[in-house]
């Protein structure tokens, strides 16, 4: 099947060059296609080489499927196309200039777990974990909005944020120690790199033209991450769409829409309005609700699709009401021949899909949920990874202690105290320590050789040439397999452990296959900046539950959007900061994710910590229009009503005929 043309507002985006653009595309409006289409022109038109090119956006999955299609357009091109991540742009910079970052080779990269870990032990004893969770996040949120531990402390208005910038710091030095990073460092650190203008003059040759998805999700260093590397030559395309912006929890900042005008003065500025997604009373109810949220740039969204079926609207007297009425229409729907995977479930709040989950096993109705536990979360998937940071990194003490008695070896705290005391007086590693005679003839022969053995055992993968063929003699000679078996709790849950092992070992040969000559560090990094293989394990023929975060960027062809009520969407954290602005662009995406047919609910009552509480439908509900809407009840009553008088209007003409 012949692939469309692109419509004139499309076309215009692809091919305006003479500086830097905003592409406002609007919910399935074909964004990515634009995309896409415009690197082949760049290149096919432009004469610009792919490594001159870099397209970025915000997940591994989009990447790819963006990567995927520009092949497709250009078949073959002398270099590889620069599909990417902002994070693994990041860390390509960095670890091109580590040591000017004052970074030595061999970076781990430590996931929000690892960085908690670390944050932990500079924190007062038993900090409680909802405070360490704030500390994280006020750090990140430090990180995200380019502001240093020095510059903090300037503005910090109270003791008690100052201790904070002061464990900020520490924080940031521990880092630098053991030769690590975290993820918000993959955009801070090459920030601070490109403010020397070699580096900055270096970065700027080499990438003539910048293509970024998802614009609106930028925050404040990401987007002046994009400023230093566009400079002033406004090689810039920028897509987005403020209200799909749905991520200010983790610093999104949509009015980077705002200063890109600002920064360029001769910036274009094209919509892309046509929706190729929703039919039109779906659209025209996204249009109305994300009406009364303000807009840097007005647009209005239109299909050709037609009007398509109303919208419907479920008061439910409870929970479980909501629940029997949701599954209930799509066991008689599924029945009639309805594909499963045509269907999915979208709420606020993650809680709500529990109820959910039962009953449609119950039905034996197949469903999977979106934003479970990540493959990467796993004990054992964990281990190894940590195992692999350390063969590239020794001086990762975070990785060190994860594995240090992973399998047992005798090793506690007693032992961990050593060469941690050791450690900090010689500054130096935990692993240096324990190679170090000092040290290692301070403990009793059983734990000495213990620790040699772990330590060789550490030196000898590192000595391999074969990257992964290290990492899988790793694994054999650790017997993992083995002291998997003798942990669990049951040999089934070993023999799913163990099949977890596998899966990483074959997809780390995957990841092998895409890099020639890999080594150790490449290999570690790509673990840390890929998605988990939840995205490649989806099954087609299933219901799909997720939130309505996690449903960003994907559609389906019939959609439940449940739990339409106040202090859920919007939800009561938004409410208390005096603001619902993004929760209703959250409403919005709810809306368009649908294609054919969409079905909101409320229930009337919700248990909550064990009572039942009243709730009031969403403020959302009442910005729908008033046309193309079904409200069961008031809707249903009144075509109740027309019946009854239609019935009487036959009986009265039936009548007058017999009496004529």
């Amino acid at each position: 099947m012949p692939t469309p043309k692109l419509n004139p507002q499309q076309q215009a985006a692809v091919e305006y060059t003479d500086g830097p653009l905003l592409v406002l595309a609007g919910a399935g409006s074909g964004k990515t296609r634009v995309i896409t289409e415009k690197l082949a022109f760049l290149i096919r038109e432009c004469g610009l080489s792919a490594e001159r090119i870099a397209a970025i956006t915000f997940t591994n999955k989009a990447a790819k499927e963006m990567r995927q299609r520009a092949n497709k357009l250009l078949k073959k091109t002398k270099s590889p196309l620069q599909v990417s991540t902002f994070h693994a742009l990041g860390w390509r910079m960095l670890r091109q200039h580590a040591d000017a970052a004052g970074y030595r080779p061999g970076i781990s990269i430590l996931d929000e777990t690892e960085s908690s870990r670390l944050l932990k032990d500079l924190l007062p004893a038993n900090t409680p974990p909802e405070q360490l969770k704030l500390c994280r996040g006020q750090i990140s949120r430090w990180k995200n909005s380019a502001c240093s531990p020095e510059h903090a402390l300037t503005v910090a208005d109270s003791p008690g944020e100052a201790r904070l910038v002061e464990v900020f710091s520490s924080y940031q030095q521990q880092l630098k120690r053991i030769n690590a990073v975290d993820f918000d460092d993959l955009i801070s650190i090459p920030l601070e790199l490109l403010a020397n203008p070699d580096i900055q003059s270096e970065w700027q040759e080499r990438l003539r033209y910048l293509l970024v998805d998802e614009y609106q999700d930028t925050n404040t260093t990401q987007y002046q991450l994009l400023r230093r590397l566009v400079g002033q030559h406004g090689g810039l395309t920028a897509v987005g769409d403020d209200d799909q912006s749905i991520y200010g929890w983790r610093g999104a900042e949509p009015q980077n829409l705002s200063l890109l005008g600002q920064d360029y003065p001769n910036l274009k500025v094209i919509k892309l309005e046509q929706n190729y997604r929703c039919s039109g009373k779906i659209l025209s109810a996204a249009n109305q609700v994300i009406a009364n949220n303000p807009h840097e740039y007005d647009k209005t969204l239109w299909s050709a699709l037609g009007p398509g079926d109303d919208i419907r609207v479920v008061p439910c007297a409870d929970g479980e009401d909501e629940v029997r009425r949701v599954v209930g229409e799509l066991d008689r729907r599924t029945q009639r021949g309805a594909g499963l995977q045509d269907f999915a479930i979208l709420y606020r709040s993650h809680h709500l899909a529990r109820p959910f989950e039962r009953a449609l096993r119950e039905a034996g109705l197949r469903y999977e949920i979106t934003g479970g536990q990540s493959f990467f979360d796993k004990a054992e998937i964990r281990d190894l990874m940590a195992y692999l940071r350390l063969l590239v990194n020794p001086d990762d003490n975070s990785a060190f202690l994860r594995v240090i008695n992973t399998p047992r070896r005798e090793l506690g705290n007693t032992s961990i105290n050593k060469l941690a005391d050791f450690a900090s007086l010689h500054h130096c590693s935990l692993f240096d320590a324990a190679t170090d005679d000092a040290c290692r003839h301070t403990f009793a022969n059983r734990q000495r050789a213990a620790l040699d053995q772990f330590t060789r055992l550490i030196m000898a993968a590192t000595d391999d040439g074969d990257a992964l063929q290290a990492v899988r003699n790793l694994v054999d000679q650790l017997n993992y397999r083995e002291w998997l078996i003798d942990q669990a709790d049951s040999p089934a849950n070993a023999e799913k452990r163990i099949a977890a092992v596998n899966e990483w070992l074959g997809w780390l040969e995957r990841v092998t296959q895409s890099l020639d000559n890999a080594t150790l560090e490449e290999l570690s990094a790509q673990i840390n900046l890929l998605s988990n293989l939840d995205d490649d394990q989806q099954q087609d023929d299933a219901i799909r539950l997720m939130t309505l975060h996690a449903a960003k960027g994907l559609e389906f062809t019939h959609v439940y959007l449940i739990g339409v009520e106040e202090g859920l969407l919007p939800h009561q954290n938004s409410l208390d900061e005096g603001s619902d602005q993004e929760e209703r662009r959250l409403m919005y995406v709810g809306i368009t994710r649908a294609q054919q047919s969409l079905n909101i609910s409320y229930a009337g009552k919700r248990v909550r910590f064990g009572e039942a509480q009243r709730c009031e439908p969403s403020r959302f509900l009442e910005e729908l229009p008033q046309e193309g809407i079904y409200w069961y009840g008031r809707d249903q009553d009144r075509d109740v009503l027309r019946h009854e008088q239609a019935r009487d209007d036959q009986l009265s003409n039936l009548r007058a005929l017999l009496e004529g």
